[in-house]
Formats: C-alpha cells, sequence, structure tokens
C-alpha cells in the first residue's frame, strides 16, 4: 500500500479532513519548533554569558513557556483529531465491506472464508489506528519541518542548511529500502493471522461434532501449527522494525553530528556567536525528528495497511449481476418449475446439482433426496436467487400467464413471496419473539405464539431471552424456532433444508404435519430437502438429486 492511498480519500471523506488538520498542524509545529530553538539560544546566551538575573529573564522564560505548552497542545490535537478520523474512517470502512460481503452472496463468502471476513472487520481494521492518529501525522510533519528548518538555518548558518539539506534525503532512501524488504513480511503475517482466525472460528462451530466423533483433540496440533507459524511471522517482522529503527538513528545521529561538528569549530574560531551556534544545535535535531518518527510509525501501522488492502479488496469486487424486474408474477396462483439447473464449483470437481428439473405448485411438497454433496442447498440458493446456474433456469409462472426466470427479478422483491429455512437457522440475542419476528415485524403476539405452537413450541414463553446463536435452547428447538419464524412470514414459497434434523420423533411429526397443513390449508408450496424417511413420506412427490464428475 502506498504512503497515501487515494482508495481512503474515495472511501473514507474523513480521511480528506484529517490531511488538511494534519497540514495546518504541522505548519503550527515548525513555527513553534523554531521559535523554541530561538528563544532557548537567547536565554541559555543571556544566563551564562551576559549574567542576566531571574528578572531579566522572566519575558523570554515565560515566551518559552507558552511556547512548549502550544506544542503540547498541538500534539493533543493531532491525537485527539486523528483517533476521531481514524474512528469515522474504520466505521465508513465496515460498512462498505460489510455491505459488498452481502451483495457478493453466500457463494462468495464460502470461498473467501468467513473468517478472514470477520477477522477483518474487527481486530484488522482496528489496527488503522496507528496508521491515522501517528502515521498520517508524521507524514505530513515530515515534509513541512524539514523544510521549515532548513529555511530558518539558510537565513542564520548557510553552511548548516546545506549539511542539513544534503543529509535529511537520506533517511526516505533508507526508509523506502526497509519498507521494500518489510512488505513481504508484512502481507505474510496478515496471511497468517487471517488463517489463524479462519481455522480457530471453524474448529470452534464444528466443536460439537468433533467432540461427539473424539476428533477435539486432534484439532490441537493444527492450531498449534498454525499459531507457531503467526509467532515467527510476528517476531520476523519485529526483529525487521527495530533494526530498521536502528538504521534511521544512526543515519539521523551521524547527521546532527556533522552540524555540530562544523558549528563547534566556528565557535572555537570566533566566527560564529554562542546565540547563532545554539539555536543552529537546537534545531537542526528538529529535521531529523519527524522522519525518525515517520519511520517508526510507519512499522506500527503496517497490519492495519494490510487489513485496509484487504478491505479494499472486497469492496472493489465485481458482485454478481442481479435481476432487475420489480413485477414478480404470484406464485400463489401459478407454480415454480426448475428447468435442468446445473451449478459448477470452481474448487470442486463436479456439477452439483446436475440437471434437476421438477415443478411444484401452491399446496404442493416435492422433497429433494440424494446422497450429501449432491447439491440439495445450492439448489434451494438458486431458488432464491442467490446463486445463477451455470445451465438452466428456475421460472416463476403466474396464474394470468405471466412467467419470469427468477435471476432475471429483483432479488428483494422475489425474496418477499419466500420464506427459508436453512440447516441451522440464525438465532440472535434477544427474546424468542423478537427471532420468530424477523421475518415478520409486524406480527402481533397472538400470531408469534400461534407459529411457535405450530411448530412444535407451544410450552415456550415468547418473552423467554436468549444468547447469541440461540443460546438457552437445544439444537432441536432452534431448528423448530426458524420452522416458527419461516411460518410467521406467510410466504407463497416455503423452503426448508433438513428441518427435522436432530428432532426426536414425536417433535419430527410435529414439524411436518405443521409443514402439511401449510401446504393443504394455505396454499404454500414447499420444497423440502430431506434424508429421513418421515420427511419423505410426507411429500407429493420426491425429486432424486445427483451430481456428475467434471472432465479434467
Amino acid at each position: 500500500m502506498k504512503a497515501l492511498d487515494p482508495r481512503l480519500l474515495k472511501y473514507a471523506r474523513a480521511t480528506a479532513f484529517l490531511l488538511a488538520a494534519a497540514v495546518a498542524l504541522g505548519l503550527l509545529t515548525a513555527a513553534l519548533a523554531i521559535a523554541q530553538a530561538a528563544l532557548l539560544a537567547q536565554t541559555i546566551d543571556a544566563a551564562f554569558l551576559r549574567g542576566a538575573g531571574l528578572r531579566a529573564l522572566g519575558v523570554p522564560l515565560a515566551a518559552l513557556v507558552v511556547v512548549l505548552a502550544g506544542r503540547a497542545a498541538v500534539a493533543w490535537g493531532q491525537e485527539f483529531t486523528a483517533h476521531r478520523v481514524s474512528a469515522a474512517v474504520k466505521s465508513s470502512l465496515r460498512r462498505r465491506v460489510l455491505e459488498q460481503a452481502v451483495s457478493l452472496g453466500p457463494r462468495w463468502t464460502s470461498e473467501a472464508h468467513s473468517g478472514e471476513v470477520v477477522t477483518l472487520v474487527t481486530r484488522g481494521l482496528d489496527a488503522l489506528d496507528a496508521y491515522f492518529a501517528r502515521y498520517l501525522p508524521q507524514l505530513a510533519l515530515a515534509g513541512i519541518v524539514p523544510l521549515a528548518v532548513v529555511a530558518s538555518l539558510l537565513v542564520v548558518d548557510p553552511v548548516a542548511a546545506l549539511t542539513v539539506a544534503l543529509t535529511v534525503p537520506l533517511i526516505p532512501v533508507f526508509m523506502v529500502l526497509i519498507g521494500k524488504a518489510t512488505a513481504t513480511r508484512r502481507r505474510r503475517r496478515w496471511t497468517a493471522l487471517a488463517r489463524l482466525a479462519h481455522h480457530f472460528l471453524d474448529v470452534a462451530a464444528g466443536l460439537p461434532t468433533l467432540k461427539v466423533y473424539g476428533r477435539a483433540h486432534a484439532q490441537l496440533a493444527t492450531l498449534r501449527r498454525v499459531t507457531d507459524d503467526y509467532r515467527r511471522e510476528t517476531l520476523a517482522t519485529l526483529r525487521v522494525a527495530f533494526l530498521s529503527a536502528f538504521v534511521l538513528e544512526l543515519a539521523a545521529t551521524l547527521s546532527v553530528a556533522l552540524v555540530a561538528v562544523e558549528v563547534g569549530l566556528r565557535l572555537v574560531a570566533g566566527q560564529m556567536d554562542l546565540t547563532r551556534g545554539l539555536f543552529v544545535l537546537i534545531l537542526a535535531p528538529e529535521a531529523y525528528l519527524p522522519l525518525r518518527q515517520l519511520g517508526a510509525n510507519y512499522h506500527a501501522s503496517e497490519e492495519g495497511l494490510a487489513a485496509a488492502e484487504a478491505a479494499f479488496a472486497i469492496i472493489e469486487a465485481r458482485p454478481a449481476v442481479h435481476g432487475t424486474r420489480l413485477a414478480v408474477p404470484d406464485l400463489r396462483a401459478g407454480e415454480l418449475r426448475v428447468e435442468g439447473v446445473t451449478v459448477e464449483h470452481p474448487d470442486r470437481a463436479v456439477a452439483a446439482p446436475e440437471a434437476v428439473s421438477f415443478a411444484v405448485r401452491p399446496g404442493e411438497i416435492v422433497a429433494l433426496a440424494g446422497p450429501s454433496g449432491a447439491g440439495k442447498t445450492t439448489l434451494l440458493q438458486v431458488i432464491l436467487g442467490l446463486r445463477v446456474p451455470d445451465s438452466g433456469r428456475v421460472v416463476v409462472v403466474g396464474g394470468d400467464g405471466s412467467h419470469a426466470a427468477v435471476h432475471e427479478l429483483d432479488g428483494e422483491a422475489w425474496r418477499r413471496q419466500v420464506a427459508w429455512v436453512p440447516q441451522q437457522p440464525f438465532l440472535f440475542a434477544g427474546s424468542v419473539a423478537d427471532n420468530a419476528r424477523l421475518a415478520a415485524p409486524e406480527a402481533s403476539a397472538a400470531a408469534v405464539r400461534e407459529a411457535l405452537r405450530a411448530a412444535g413450541l407451544g410450552d415456550v414463553d415468547p418473552a423467554m431471552p436468549l444468547g447469541e446463536r440461540g443460546l438457552g435452547l437445544s439444537s432441536g428447538q432452534r431448528r423448530r424456532l426458524g420452522v416458527a419464524r419461516a411460518l410467521l412470514r406467510d410466504a407463497a414459497l416455503l423452503l426448508l433444508d433438513e428441518p427435522t434434523a436432530g428432532l426426536d420423533a414425536d417433535a419430527e411429526l410435529a414439524v411436518l404435519s405443521t409443514v402439511r397443513d401449510a401446504a393443504r390449508r394455505r396454499g404454500v408450496a414447499v420444497v423440502l430437502v430431506a434424508h429421513r424417511p418421515a420427511a419423505l413420506a410426507v411429500a407429493d412427490r420426491v425429486v432424486t438429486v445427483a451430481g456428475r464428475a467434471l472432465a479434467a
């Protein structure tokens, strides 16, 4: 990433304000540094060579206190402004990343690894604090203060000004060389962190299953290996950062020493008075200080820079083309046709599903059967309009004969007719009623209780609070709450992805009876993914879904 990436100005308008504030405060810092050097030189000369007392030094000392207070206030202003802007930029980038992740759809999310996205929008973008709070303000100071110092020295001592002007550029040269050397390590460290986060999230999510099958301890070695990789990359990055800081400090120290030697020789020879000599010696280090701090802060902000690159990669990714047709045929009086749908997967050498065709009408239940990995869940995503098939199409036919392919329809308009229950319904922290109303926010309390009763949760208090992901309910109750949420939506099409998995026989019969009732009495078209015999038995038709190996 560049020292100042133009994309930050494009996607985070607050960055422009920070740059303007940094330039203004940089000019003020340069003026205060010059004033401080002049006051110190005059005060020391008056006190040690002219014997001035405290009364005579009162005015310059008071002025010096004001200047020092001004520098402290400017430093505070830089920190305050930078942190406020950093918070605004992080909020803007997080919102854009999440919006883009949603628009890119579940296929992109599964391929991009949700754990990496979670790491990016949390800890990753938090690392931008160092970039905005320290690196960018120092970047402005590094461009302003050395020029102001050289200009001031040129008036007082042209030789010292020339020495500073010739040695100051050495530090940016070293910084560029070091930056190029550390760029690869920075990317490797971010990749290691993302891989660790993704793997840890997957292991944590699948820990119950791993525990049941006795494979939980087998993951310890993998986690330990990934963690050790991250530790090694972090320590390697720190070594480079410490060594580069040493190089910059050494270059700045030698440059100041050249100025000091030149000034000392002329002081001894009587070619320069003490006031001018002190002014040069006090002011010269100020030319190198912003550059030294810039190099140190660059390393502190490297993780934030890598996170910003990852955020921009997501923001600028091209989303799948979605339909724009708003006029959706009324499915309640028509039918849904799946015509030869085939989906190929870039990470798998199979097409799953492959050439699936069927139709479902209001009041009918169609069950999708087949082995795991055959593409049943993928087929539901195609029907929802979340994925575009590689061949074939899904057509909505209205009672008046109007028809449209799902991929041609506006996604939001189409999904207003659909209710979907995934394999693991996502539940939020809140009450049972709040989670049920997610699909129908205006539903009455009576409607919520009826939906819960129909899904076999009549004994659950709607006001019962739940933790994140439905903590407080059993696995089976979470699935039934997902079914209750779908029933409350009162949609024309109900898509169920193994809604009875993990339920006992009585609970399974209750859920299937509710699904059958929704189809018969409400005229809802139901597409049901099922493996268990009871779920297959409730269907009017069973469609076998199969995959096909692709030619190498």
